[in-house]
């Protein structure tokens, strides 16, 4: 790998500690794993559809590709399992304000402060992805076909958009079985927050990913016990003056 497209040791770290956090605080109705556990750059991501919604009982696979500079910059979100929704495009990725590059665009009509900055993180993501997937943006559409009928739908015209996502959460729950999934379909399930199992995706060999910062860490927490020490010793000698 070149020097240019490096990742940054704070970038790696960074994403240690989210994929850490994720598993021991997880956010309702998402799982999140590596994609490969010598790359903490590709995350697995499982979206279940919330209660008492047309996704509810729905388990849609999707991919987080993280840039090598993290979190200056955006990850990507694609959906590996087909879904309707007019903020996705066909090959599955996610179009969201939140994803877009920092700064202003004025052909996209958003705000900076719509747009990502490097405060946000994964969980930010996560839940802006499954508000989106509840309450679609139709002004901004990324599939207008898939925009056309949801407006339809929402208004009582015509139910083409509910048959379709209802058919395509149906052929999900075989890829549930397949990868021996429980998908929750009450709201207490759904709303779980602590799954201990989880915790197995950040096992203790993927503590390598710290090996760049323990060591300085330690460093500096032994040099203040050191200025500490010394501080002491010259108040002791000062009041024996």
């Amino acid at each position: 790998m070149s020097a240019g497209t490096s990742p940054s040791s704070s970038s790696v770290r960074a994403l240690t500690q989210e994929l850490r956090k994720l598993t021991t605080e997880p956010v309702e109705g998402f799982q999140v794993t590596l994609l490969d556990d010598e790359n903490v750059f590709e995350w697995n991501v499982s979206i279940f559809g919330p209660p008492d919604t047309l996704l509810q009982g729905g388990y849609f696979k999707a991919v987080m590709t993280f840039p090598k500079d993290y979190p200056y910059s955006p990850p990507s979100f694609r959906f590996q399992t087909k879904l309707l929704h007019p903020n996705i495009y066909e090959s599955g990725e996610v179009c969201i304000s939140i994803l877009h590059p920092p700064g202003e665009d004025a052909m996209s009509g958003e705000s900076p402060a719509e747009r990502w900055n490097p405060t946000q993180s994964v969980r930010t993501i996560l839940l802006s992805v499954i508000s989106l997937l509840n309450e679609p943006n139709t002004s901004s559409p990324a599939n207008v076909d898939a925009s056309v009928m949801y407006r339809k739908w929402k208004e009582g015209k015509d139910n083409q958009y509910e048959r379709i996502v209802r058919q395509q959460v149906e052929s999900t729950q075989e890829d549930a079985r397949r990868d021996g999934v429980t998908v929750p379909t009450s709201r207490d399930e759904y709303c779980i927050r602590s799954r201990p199992e989880l915790m197995s995706v950040v096992s203790e060999e993927d503590d390598y990913y710290d090996d760049d910062y323990n060591g300085d860490d330690d460093e500096e927490e032994e040099e203040e016990e050191s200025d500490g020490d010394d501080e002491g010793a010259d108040d002791s000698g000062n009041a024996e003056m």
